[in-house]
């Protein structure tokens, strides 16, 4: 290399320099000065890894003040360059010496950096040519976004994430029975609109008591870094002065209910701002009457008014009442829900629908007002020829049967806004076994509780504030404050204590009624015998609940029991743990379901055992009897509890007052209990929720998506790509057990800020179940972070953009040569209109010869992978410059080979495009004459997404990616 004072040459390690300049030469040493960034480097001058730039005609020069240069000549003086050519912003013959060109000057066109010998490695060449090969598989996949989650495939709630998640703006209610998993269907929504770019700005709103566990979820399930704004972080991000709202200094935002119901301003700032999607869980706190709608109900009913999207979560649709739940869908779709009169009437005619549904599904004979139903129903057609083929109960009356049931579901009134799975249609749940234990009540109980019955009239006692707390008498008891320890004299302490004991650390969960109950016992098992319990209730902090739940679920090192106030029944998943601990009983048998439920989840592995304590004869004694008895509530999922406590409650409190809690009386009040319950369960089983449960399990679609993700973890193409990517990019991988790897950062990395790769290292694994069992690995997949961030970082920057390989094969001349050249043709358009399912950005590979001839599929790109040798630096360079005047013509005929395809993808494109979009709104308008439940909204955007994305397709260009110089030498 021959270096002189002013040449401008470009390091080959770090192009990012810009261009440099030759300040100085001492003995075996240059000095090059990179103005751009102010840094100095200085090289060895054997081996300094530098390449001498130089233009040649036709090259556009930027010069340092700004304009360009359209090389004619070169002339060469002193060693140094001056370009002759035209200025083109003038016009005018002008002059350019190397010294004045523009120091930012970068070499990302592929072309460019092969002339100045910026040449990468050969696997770098084929891990840009892989990227783009799997970016454009993806980018038209139907599994994006469904298949990065850490969860397991689960068929219901896959088919309701991509049903609802494939959604503009969806707005509906996730209304699952406990256990099902709400909380992972809203994830699966969330994460899908996120990574297929129909939304960006998601809002969630939960209780206080499940910010923690919304956040640790999203992140540790699906990738997504949500950020918790309270007060502080309102007032430390906002300027008033500048008119800055907090709120938009970030895209994914967790708020509580209670923070916007309590801070008007922060409230203000919240709606002020721009959001996709709203979540709000636990959505039955927010109570409505057509005459008084409370607080939370009216805050979130404004943010509904303003956002696209809307999810809500409830367990239970009636848990207050039809007429809340009717506001809940009123939320959703305020034009459809206008009326609750008119939705109650349009109900009454559910059972008759769910009647036919049953008769179709079950393959029995249809009766006269079953086919009058169906008649009546699909009236827009005649079906009367397709009723007489049900009749033959053959093949083809199995597929008209299927046909029939399918134009139901798409009339079922809410069937497209409200999604609920039951344990009825869901199976795979374990079973309860029921451990009932009665116990003495403690003297000093029963003188305090005889004393309070005879303190006033029956009918005041029954709604006075303490009748309640008979459920709960250590609670009652302490209400005199001059008494002794209540935990010294009830008789569940020593009985929870003998439990912990015989079950050999096995994990329990203790929940009771109230906080300081759960306080004192945790000291009584501390103070007693030296037990370890986490302790979990309201006068907590977020953090500390976090803490206690994470101290009971570890393995090692943790406590054997938590201990809950009813805090714990709410939205906590325990599923690890098989023993449940009822240390009172609630008053509401939806609370007792929702306790169950903690541990009555899918995931569960063993069969719940149910200890329940009680005291003989007694309020506790009669409430059991009522769970047990009247509703089967402890062993079986009880779904008639609300309709039971709201025709109940009333009578079940006038027992208690005046004693009669194993009497006539009581056994009678059982027994009707009992009735109605059958009553009401045969009227729910059998009736309107039929056809939405249908429609809500998804109908072997469910199965079907199950299976494409399971082929698609079995496939070997992203192990073999990420391996790649690790490889060029310098990462030290270490095998791991249970298929995993250990990942960690090396002196050498390529990259310094790898995605989602820790400084002290991560490890990974392809494999589902063991990411499941191993919560600290990251689970890869196509839509995981890490593999989204390497094929982003790799195709935004000149990574193997310009490579040279040797091909040593006899039957061809040596000195014979090839250019292979790498195009896509791409458009750019907003992400909500998802261009990338139509026109992904499509690989077009060229191969020409000295002749400019396309031998591209004549010569695969796997047969040249495995022919061709790398070449060291210097050779590099020779070859360049020996082939120098050669390449640039045929890098402009390979273009023009290219172009020749880019009309014929642009035309599938669209023709791709129109003909799903023109499907989609022919069945949403069709559905729409017939189920008001489809949005205008829907429609409209369908027709404005076919506009937009016929000019974007049409404004498609071809962008060269890469090229490879391809000689043979013997």
């Amino acid at each position: 290399m021959a270096f002189f004072p002013g040449q401008r040459w470009i390091s080959d390690s770090e192009s990012d320099q810009g261009l440099g300049t030759v300040t100085a030469i001492e003995h075996r040493f240059v000095t090059i000065v990179f103005t751009a960034t102010g840094d100095a480097r200085q090289y060895a001058i054997d081996n300094a890894p530098l390449t001498r730039v130089i233009f040649n005609k036709g090259d556009h020069i930027p010069s340092h003040e700004g304009w360009l240069l359209t090389v004619e000549s070169v002339e060469e003086n002193n060693n140094l360059l001056t370009y002759h050519g035209v200025r083109q912003d003038t016009q005018e013959p002008c002059s350019l010496k190397e010294v004045m060109i523009d120091h930012f000057i970068k070499f990302n066109k592929p072309q460019d950096r092969l002339l100045n010998g910026q040449v990468d490695r050969l696997d770098w060449f084929r891990l840009r040519k892989s990227c783009l090969h799997n970016q454009y598989q993806q980018q038209q996949s139907p599994l994006m976004g469904l298949t990065g989650a850490r969860v397991s495939l689960i068929p219901h709630q896959l088919y309701i994430a991509e049903e609802v998640g494939s959604r503009y703006a969806p707005r509906v209610l996730l209304a699952d029975e406990v256990g099902l998993g709400k909380t992972i269907e809203a994830g699966l929504i969330i994460h899908q609109q996120l990574v297929s770019g129909r939304a960006q700005r998601i809002l969630i709103v939960v209780p206080e008591s499940l910010m923690h566990q919304w956040l640790v979820e999203m992140l540790r399930r699906f990738n997504l870094k949500f950020s918790i704004f309270d007060e502080a972080r309102c007032v430390e991000t906002s300027n008033a002065e500048a008119g800055e709202n907090p709120f938009s200094s970030e895209q994914l935002v967790l708020v509580t209910l209670g923070f916007i119901t309590d801070n008007p301003q922060w409230y203000e700032s919240l709606i002020a701002e721009d959001w996709d999607l709203m979540v709000v869980d636990e959505a039955h706190h927010l109570n409505w009457q057509q005459d008084n709608a409370s607080m939370e109900y009216l805050c979130i009913e404004q943010l509904a008014q303003t956002i696209p999207g809307v999810l809500l979560l409830t367990a239970t649709p009636d848990q207050l009442g039809h007429e809340s739940h009717f506001a809940r869908l009123r939320l959703l779709d305020p034009d459809r829900f206008f009326d609750y009169q008119k939705f109650i009437e349009e109900e009454s005619h559910y059972t008759e629908v769910a009647d036919a549904a049953n008769a179709l599904i079950s393959e029995q004979a249809l009766n006269s007002e079953q086919q009058t139903t169906l008649t009546n129903l699909l009236n827009e057609s005649d079906i009367s020829e397709q009723l007489s083929q049900v009749a033959n109960n053959d093949e083809q009356a199995s597929e008209v049967r299927s046909q029939l049931l399918n134009q139901l579901l798409d009339r079922h009134g809410t069937g497209r806004i409200l999604f609920r799975n039951s344990r009825n249609t869901i199976k795979g749940f374990p079973e309860r076994k029921l451990l009932a234990q009665p116990l003495a009540m403690p003297e000093q109980y029963q003188e305090r509780i005889d004393e309070w019955m005879l303190s006033d009239a029956p009918e005041n006692l029954a709604s006075s504030k303490q009748a309640n707390l008979l459920f709960t008498p250590e609670q009652f008891y302490a209400l005199d404050f001059s008494q002794d320890e209540w935990v010294d004299i009830d008789p569940r302490v020593d009985y929870l204590i003998d439990l912990l004991k015989s079950l050999n650390k096995e994990k329990v969960l203790v929940i009771c009624a109230h906080a300081q109950t759960a306080i004192d016992l945790e000291a009584a098992l501390r103070v007693k015998e030296g037990m370890r319990a986490a302790i979990f209730h309201e006068g907590l902090s977020i953090f500390e609940r976090d803490r206690a739940a994470a101290y009971f679920a570890q393995e090692e090192d943790s406590a054997q029991v938590l201990l809950c106030s009813e805090i714990g029944s709410e939205g906590r998943n325990f599923q690890f743990a098989h023993h449940l601990v009822l240390f009172d009983l609630p008053n509401n048998p939806d609370l007792l379901e929702q306790r169950i439920g903690r541990l009555d989840r899918i995931g569960q592995t063993q069969t719940i055992k149910l200890h329940v304590p009680y005291f003989e004869n007694s309020a506790q004694n009669l409430l059991f009897d009522w769970y047990q008895q009247g509703m089967e509530a402890f062993e079986h999922t009880c779904i008639t509890g609300r309709f039971i406590y709201d025709s109940f409650n009333q009578e079940l409190h006038q027992l208690m007052v005046t004693a009669n809690w194993q009497s006539e009386l009581s056994e009678s009040f059982i027994a009707k209990s009992h009735e109605k319950h059958l009553e009401i369960k045969h009227e729910l089983e059998s009736g309107r929720d039929k056809l939405l449960e249908i429609h809500s399990s998804g109908q072997g679609k469910a199965q079907q998506l199950v299976a494409d993700i399971e082929a698609q973890d079995n496939q070997i193409e992203l192990p073999q790509f990420m391996f790649q990517v690790f490889d060029v990019f310098g990462i030290q991988q270490d095998d791991k057990a249970d298929n995993a790897i250990a990942l960690n950062p090396t002196e050498h990395m390529l990259n310094s800020n790898f995605p989602c790769l820790p400084e002290d290292g991560t490890t990974v694994t392809f494999d589902r179940d063991t990411a499941l069992v191993s919560e600290d690995y990251q689970l890869l997949t196509w839509d995981h972070p890490m593999v989204r961030g390497s094929l982003d970082l790799v195709l935004s920057d000149a990574i193997g953009s310009a490579s040279i390989g040797l091909l040593k094969n006899p039957a061809l001349p040596a000195g014979t040569f090839f250019l292979e050249c790498l195009f896509t043709v791409e458009a750019t358009a907003p992400s909500h209109l998802q261009l990338g399912r139509y026109l992904p950005t499509t690989p077009i590979r060229i191969l020409v010869d000295k002749a400019g001839n396309n031998l591209a599929d004549k010569v695969t790109e796997q047969v040249l992978d495995k022919q061709l040798s790398p070449v060291k630096k210097q050779v590099a360079l020779q070859l360049v410059k020996a082939l120098k005047s050669l390449v640039s013509p045929l890098v402009s005929q390979a273009e023009d080979h290219a172009k020749a395809d880019v009309e014929a993808i642009q035309t599938k494109a669209l023709s791709n495009m129109h003909k799903t979009l023109d499907e989609e709104f022919e069945r949403l308008t069709a559905l729409a004459a017939i189920n008001p439940s489809v949005r205008q909204e829907e429609l409209d955007f369908i027709k404005l997404q076919q506009n937009e994305l016929s000019n974007y397709i049409d404004k498609a260009q071809l962008k060269f990616e890469a090229i490879r110089l391809i000689v043979v030498s013997h």
